[in-house]
């Protein structure tokens, strides 16, 4: 029986995979943020699901919840960072305050639990964690590029961390999906304010693509949360899972793109360095 540690398990993938490690037998202790939330995780698997409240910017919370479940669950075989959403807005227009938030939670929020959970599977020479980033965190868009930047600083913290953490038996996997049918495009996602009417023709229609898609997307989480089952239970798991035909057949475009701007730019990239 594995002991499973999910941030964000009232909703979307995280509730999925919550369910699908019941599911399998092992114990899941997911964060939530209301009481009621917590109350019902809690009634899910008797003696086996087990809800805390936090809010993964707060810090000392996250330290004394870590400590909580090692001393009172389990020792924690499986980190998943889960918690996060979405924010809709052009760079210019975006505010400082919304940019920090959406760091404080992607970003931040992710490093804190690594960092409180790390020592003690380093301890035990052995530990997976699983960071739920995104295709967006491998490609870019407009109006959607505060978001981009928070999923692409997550995938570097995975993969160095996976290749420091190597060594000692702990194995990372970023996870990327594409378009699942959970609420990140409806009621979990941020909209900013839009005002600067040279951006209206190229966001407003992204825009209201991605509110008729949510609720109709193709990814289905339940499929994505046996995924994530499969690759925990590996020898061998990857570094990096693409979830979803969407997911791949963008990442793929994406290696293409940038092999033809190095090809197009060799010569002037292999012209800075000294003359032997």
């Amino acid at each position: 029986m594995k002991t499973w540690l999910i941030t964000g398990t009232s909703s979307g993938l995280g509730r999925a995979l919550a369910l699908a490690a019941l599911e399998q037998g092992d114990r899941v202790v997911g964060t939530l943020r209301s009481e009621a939330q917590r109350a019902e995780f809690d009634a899910l698997a008797a003696g086996r699901s087990h809800g805390v409240l936090l809010d993964v910017t707060h810090e000392a919370d996250v330290r004394r919840v870590v400590e909580e479940v090692e001393s009172g669950v389990g020792a924690i075989d499986v980190l998943v960072n889960n918690a996060g959403y979405g924010f809709e807005s052009t760079i210019e227009e975006a505010g400082m305050a919304d940019i920090r938030h959406q760091f404080e939670v992607n970003l931040f929020g992710a490093l804190g639990l690594i960092k409180a959970v790390l020592p003690h599977m380093r301890g035990r020479r052995r530990g997976r964690v699983v960071n739920i980033t995104s295709v967006g965190g491998l490609t870019t868009g407009p109006g959607i590029g505060i978001y981009n930047a928070s999923k692409f600083a997550l995938e570097a913290i995975s993969e160095s961390l996976g290749k420091e953490t190597a060594g000692f038996g702990v194995k990372v996997t970023a996870v990327e999906p594409g378009a699942f049918r959970t609420d990140w495009a409806g009621r979990s996602l941020k909209r900013g304010a839009h005002a600067i009417a040279d951006y209206t023709a190229v966001f407003e229609p992204l825009r209201e693509a991605r509110s008729k898609r949510s609720g109709h997307q193709r990814g289905d989480p339940a499929k994505a949360a046996a995924a994530i089952l499969q690759i925990v239970a590996s020898d061998d798991p990857p570094a990096h899972l693409l979830l979803g035909a969407d997911a791949l057949k963008r990442a793929r475009a994406r290696l293409v793109e940038l092999g033809r701007e190095f090809d197009r730019w060799e010569s002037l990239t292999q012209g800075t360095d000294f003359d032997e």
